[in-house]
């Protein structure tokens, strides 16, 4: 288990609660606990904490852990009893969270489709967690038989961003893309949450997004004919409209850095119908990419932050720029500038990029004049995202691209691993190797390149993360993830 002092550290770089941030460290633990066990098989990952765990690097944290089954037989008290009970002890033995037998509750009941369901509660003790079991901090799981799929399942990978992040990776089954996007329409349609409205408006800005609107559709269509609804319309949704509106600090506030006024997401509901139900392909205005500045190349789309996480940009900023920016959200920047003066700006993040001689310039917009202006990461003193809304000029390609790592062709692991028993006690386990999904000879290789060192690495899954390694002159690098290079078949 990481230590406390990991937790709060990430909690001051974010400014996210730290019982929010152990919560998504435990979440992480738990979905591997349930891909490596039987269960994995036919346990279908859906909804927000899908969207934060899965798809999105950098997105609002999730408190709850939604499946689709398919084996409804498994939505029975002492099954999922036996079956927790063995997660249980394999996240024990792995990481060395708690996460107590006795306190595990499963309440099913008939949902009011009249189909059986339950909702579970799992209790845990992590790095910040009170030593009482009376005031353990618990996590939600919602279990459902009656979704329809109408896309494959995908094994994806799981994105944990803490130090015991195992060598072998987290997987998991989960819904599609596109599935995910027509099922939070399909929920922005029912209920009008504001958490809904919020994954939507983020899933229709998404460059990726951009062509797939005939497929969302045609998945939205399948989904609201087999619950027997209307497809979802802007004009529907208006009466729920100061409902959404009145809820959204509380859903939100605590999920993210700075909370996005409602409007700045509302108003983009008819742009979103609009290109949702659009004859052609898309309708989206494309906007052109920022001029380049002081010798920097140009932009050529979403970049990969991970690569420039050891330059002289801070982790923790690149992260509230990467933030502000999938938002639309302003940028309050302290400036150190070549005379050693220094000022603030008020700054439309848009894209980040190198000059010929190795500066890493991020190209913005003042906001209040719309000059174009780029700043070297190396002169910032300091770096808040504010709550002040923008309008892009110019395409944002500092939007985190996703879906990331989607191992569509890992095989199917949800094999069992072997538990020990043992009863929990006080003195935690080492963290041990996972053990290796068992992977055919043949098949396609995968080629990645540390940007530091550029020191290649040929892996069998499509996972960048690489582990502190010798360069080719023997010195020690510590490039944490890997630029995918090529495939190898």
């Amino acid at each position: 288990m990481i230590p406390k002092r990991e937790i709060l550290e990430l909690a001051t770089s974010s400014g996210i609660r730290p019982h929010v941030i152990e919560k998504d460290y435990v979440l992480g633990w738990i979905l591997a606990g349930i891909h490596q066990h039987e269960i994995g098989k036919t346990w279908v990952f859906k909804g927000g904490t899908c969207l934060k765990k899965c798809y999105f690097e950098t997105y609002r944290f999730s408190e709850d852990l939604d499946f689709t089954l398919s084996d409804p037989t498994q939505i029975d008290n002492d099954i999922l009893n036996s079956v927790f009970s063995e997660i249980s002890e394999w996240i024990y033995e792995n990481a060395g969270i708690e996460v107590p037998v006795e306190k595990l509750t499963f309440d099913i009941y008939k949902n009011p489709r009249g189909v059986t369901s339950c909702q579970g509660r799992v209790f845990y003790r992590g790095p910040i967690s009170p030593d009482s079991h009376k005031r353990l901090p618990r996590i939600k799981l919602d279990l459902t038989v009656d979704e329809l799929l109408v896309e494959p399942s995908v094994t994806t990978a799981v994105k944990h961003d803490y130090s015991d992040f195992p060598d072998d990776g987290i997987y998991i089954q989960s819904y599609s893309y596109e599935e995910v996007f027509a099922e939070k329409t399909r929920a922005l349609s029912e209920r009008t949450r504001p958490r809904d409205l919020y994954d939507v408006i983020n899933f229709f800005r998404r460059p990726e997004s951009s062509l797939l609107a005939k497929s969302v559709r045609r998945i939205l269509e399948a989904k609201c004919q087999f619950k027997s609804i209307s497809m979802p319309n802007y004009a529907d949704l208006l009466e729920h409209r100061d409902q959404c509106d009145a809820g959204w600090g509380q859903q939100l506030s605590h999920q993210i850095q700075s909370l996005p006024p409602f409007d700045s997401f509302w108003n983009e509901l008819p742009k979103f119908f609009e290109w949702l139900y659009a004859p052609v392909i898309s309708t989206r205005r494309s906007l052109a990419a920022m001029p380049p500045q002081q010798g920097a190349r140009a932009s050529t789309g979403p970049v990969d932050f991970r690569s420039y996480a050891m330059s002289s940009l801070p982790l923790s900023w690149m992260e509230r720029i990467r933030f502000a920016a999938a938002n639309y959200l302003c940028v309050e920047l302290e400036y150190r500038k070549e005379n050693g003066e220094q000022n603030t700006y008020l700054i439309e993040p848009y894209s980040l990029n190198e000059t010929s001689v190795g500066n890493l310039l991020l190209h913005t917009l003042k906001h209040q004049t719309h000059e174009i202006r780029a700043f070297r990461t190396d002169r910032m003193i300091s770096v808040r995202t504010t709550d002040i809304p923008f309008t892009p000029s110019y395409r944002v390609d500092l939007i985190p691209q996703g879906p990331h790592n989607v191992m569509s062709a890992m095989p199917q692991s949800g094999l069992r691993i072997p538990v020990r028993q043992k009863t929990l006690g006080t003195t935690r386990p080492a963290r041990k190797k996972l053990a290796k999904s068992t992977w055919p000879s043949s098949g396609p290789t995968y080629v990645y390149q540390c940007p530091m060192c550029q020191k290649k690495f040929t892996r069998k899954k499509m996972n960048g993360e690489l582990n502190s390694h010798k360069t080719k002159e023997g010195f020690s690098c510590s490039g944490r993830t890997g630029m995918y290079v090529e495939t190898k078949y």
